[in-house]
């Protein structure tokens, strides 16, 4: 039930933490911590079944993937800024150009007359312009905002992500021998449901008090609002249903061929680097520096995810 309660709040905390560093670098921080802490704990708890000669180095990897990911932040806010600031001073002198941050589609306005051709104007990823957009559109507003307060919470969501394995190989497994000679342990699904039950609750807890006493300057809400809100209601249920799936194969893998082995699943981060940057436009545009730093970052963490699932040992 601890475990779920961490996982809930490390959710909570990512979701936060998106708005201001963007889904790329919010996984693969999150991730990385996850890995460098949960797994080091994970490999003393499974009685040393991991190979310790390749699974270390993996951990380093993703440290070293942790420090990566900071560096890539805090060089595409500096590139936003720029473009923003450029933007700015061009507007005032009146030499703006809309077309080089605007493209426009044509389509058919069938609501007039059957030949009628319309247009719409689309900021294209990445300019001032798209960022501008973005952050009006946002309930969460970040120009301006400091690097450390995104990076703050993405670590927090990392600290918590790594200790809801480590306490479920505890509740499976009983090193701390809390359990009475003779009382079999808690299997794999026992312990799922125990943990999904604590994860559930927390998360109405946490969320209906933050629509009424809201973070981070957010508009107060109510749960009857809520409720009768179901716009992207369906994404956000097939992300629980994905996140309770994975976590029970997560489980299940780790008692098979331990814990520290199973956070391989922390490969997640190169899903959801393909959304952010192909389908959300996160870093188009940016500096030579940033996609140095975003490219290294992904490489690293490959590497650091094929060292740990070669780490795999067998429980006895």
């Amino acid at each position: 039930m601890a475990g779920g309660i961490v996982l809930s709040l490390g959710n909570l905390a990512t979701q936060y933490a998106w708005a201001f560093v963007g889904l790329s670098v919010t996984e693969v921080i999150s991730s990385s911590i996850t890995v460098v802490i949960g797994t080091t704990l994970n490999y003393f708890l499974d009685d040393k079944i991991n190979k310790a000669e390749i699974l270390f180095p993996g951990v380093g990897c993703f440290l070293i993937a942790v420090c990566l990911g900071s560096a890539v932040h805090a060089s595409n806010a500096a590139d936003n800024e720029a473009k923003i600031s450029r933007f700015s001073s061009d507007y005032k002198a009146g030499t703006a150009r809309k077309d080089d941050s605007v493209s426009k589609t044509t389509y058919a306005n069938r609501e007039y007359s059957e030949n009628e051709i319309g247009t719409i104007e689309k900021a294209k990823f990445g300019t001032a312009h798209f960022l501008m957009e973005l952050e009006e559109k946002r309930a969460i507003k970040v120009v301006g905002k400091g690097t450390f307060i995104g990076l703050a919470i993405t670590f927090f969501s990392g600290i918590c992500f790594s200790l809801f394995s480590p306490a479920f190989n505890l509740a499976t497994n009983d090193q701390w021998h809390t359990l009475e000679d003779g009382v079999p342990h808690l299997s794999v699904y026992t312990a799922f449901f125990h943990f999904s039950v604590s994860c559930f609750v927390i998360a109405i807890i946490l969320n209906v008090n933050f629509l009424y006493n809201p973070v981070l300057n957010l508009p107060k809400s109510s749960l009857k609002a809520y409720l009768s809100d179901w716009n992207g209601r369906g994404w956000a249920l097939l992300a629980g249903l994905l996140c309770g799936f994975g976590n029970g194969l997560q489980f299940m893998g780790g008692q098979a061929a331990g814990y520290a082995a199973a956070d391989a699943v922390q490969a997640l981060p190169l899903v959801s680097t393909f959304w952010g940057i192909l389908l959300f436009g996160e870093y188009r545009r940016s500096s030579r520096r940033t996609y140095v730093f975003l490219i290294s970052m992904l490489l690293m963490f490959i590497v650091a995810v094929g060292v740990l699932m070669a780490s795999s040992g067998h429980r006895k």
